[in-house]
């Protein structure tokens, strides 16, 4: 079991995810992320902005992701 926070993986908060793999760790922070937009949240709101600025690029947002499952890989067990 390994933990990131939301701001870890480009939110905006301290919440954090648990989890064995880096791919339900992402889907945790997804969900979080809708919750937050349904809220209407601002801080979560701008860093989707700027999510959705790395998207549009598909190499960009690939490095992204790609780092952010070396973080995920390189954290000690819990």
């Amino acid at each position: 079991m390994k933990t990131m926070t939301c701001k870890q993986l480009g939110g905006a908060c301290d919440v954090e995810f648990h989890a064995d793999t880096f791919e339900r760790l992402a889907e945790m922070s997804r969900q979080h992320g809708m919750e937050m937009f349904q809220k209407g949240d601002q801080a979560h709101l701008e860093a989707m902005k700027k999510m959705e600025e790395l998207m549009k690029s598909p190499n960009e947002m690939q490095l992204w992701i790609e780092g952010k499952k070396r973080e995920f890989d390189s954290l000690p067990n819990e």
